[in-house]
């Protein structure tokens, strides 16, 4: 059976889960998870990403992201890839480091976002690589140590979360603490891990019991959400997929969009391909990208490719193409 796309969109609360391969782990050194955490916050910025919570475990690791303008495809392939490549070179060791797929799991914020935020968090006691809450506080590699301000690094969302807990910082952090630590007798929460009508019903009890009042729920593996919300999910989804096949069968191809954009900006294709900073060239290219990821749905190694830059390049060329592109006459706008 072939894998389902993966579900995304602009504002769209992800749970990634990335195991190492026959899950060996994934950080064997402090330098390891430094060079992680450095990919991490830089891509984040970079993108437009943010992130509520995270935890990196020996085997695997977890984020709780919120797409920006860049697919989240896009972002986990940078940081993927570039970590990759940098623990094989420092640990003098060849082949593949993850697991085949991570999971992406497009999550209900209400009433999903807090407890996600205190499984993830919880993570690190949970598989003993901390004694106690006390040292969770401070430990650096999870996103718990910023939300207690044991550790500012300024990348992570930490506000996003706070204010959920109160208006006021100091206090907002204390009923932070409150909160994870009422989870620390929770268990695994298996639940948290996927999505699936299973799942998002709470459980093989609840759903049995809804069936038998003659509830029918509406399920995807890649959702956690009630019905209605997968339902929501599924029909942008289905929106989307349709809307890039209308754009291929009326002909708009990469081609024809870029040479659109091009004569819109007073540049020649040509020149696009072309390295430099002048402005309209800038322009250009940033309109260009933003409209090849989001419009006709290319992944960013493919436009990269295309427009001769790299992929952290094409990251920043879709943020400034969609304050851009309001600007552009082109028909399939």
């Amino acid at each position: 059976m072939p894998r389902q796309a993966r579900i995304d969109a602009p504002g769209a609360l992800q749970h990634i889960i990335c195991r190492g391969i026959e899950r060996r782990k994934l950080f064997l050194a402090d330098d390891d998870r430094d060079d992680f955490v450095d990919r991490l916050s830089r891509i984040m910025r970079e993108t437009g990403t943010l992130c509520y919570a995270w935890a990196l475990i020996p085997n695997h690791f977890h984020l709780l992201l919120r797409t920006g303008n860049i697919p989240i495809t896009m972002v986990m392939r940078r940081l993927l890839t570039g970590y990759a490549v940098s623990f094989n070179r420092r640990h003098r060791r060849h082949g593949r480091l993850f697991q085949n797929r991570y999971k992406s799991i497009l999550c209900q914020e209400e009433p999903y976002l807090l407890e996600l935020v205190r499984y993830i968090h919880l993570n690190p006691l949970r598989a003993g690589i901390v004694s106690d809450l006390r040292a969770l506080d401070k430990y650096a590699y999870c996103g718990h140590s910023r939300l207690t301000a044991h550790i500012s690094d300024g990348w992570q969302t930490v506000d996003g979360v706070l204010v959920l807990f109160g208006e006021h910082k100091k206090s907002a952090r204390r009923h932070y603490h409150r909160f994870i630590q009422k989870g620390m007798g929770q268990g695994r929460r298996p639940e948290f891990t996927g999505g699936g009508l299973v799942r998002s019903a709470g459980g093989w009890g609840v759903l049995k019991s809804m069936r038998r009042m003659k509830e029918h729920l509406k399920g995807d593996e890649r959702v956690l959400g009630d019905s209605d919300f997968v339902m929501k999910v599924l029909e942008t989804a289905q929106e989307q997929m349709e809307d890039r096949y209308r754009l291929a069968a009326e002909g708009h191809t990469f081609e024809r969009m870029i040479a659109q954009v091009g004569d819109h900006y007073g540049v020649s294709v040509k020149e696009l391909h072309r390295p430099g900073k002048h402005p309209h060239r800038v322009k250009a290219r940033s309109v260009a990208a933003y409209l090849a990821v989001r419009k006709l749905g290319m992944g960013g190694t493919a436009v990269g490719k295309l427009l001769g830059i790299g992929q952290s390049a094409v990251s920043r060329a879709v943020t400034r193409g969609e304050k851009l592109v309001d600007e552009v006459e082109i028909p399939f706008l």
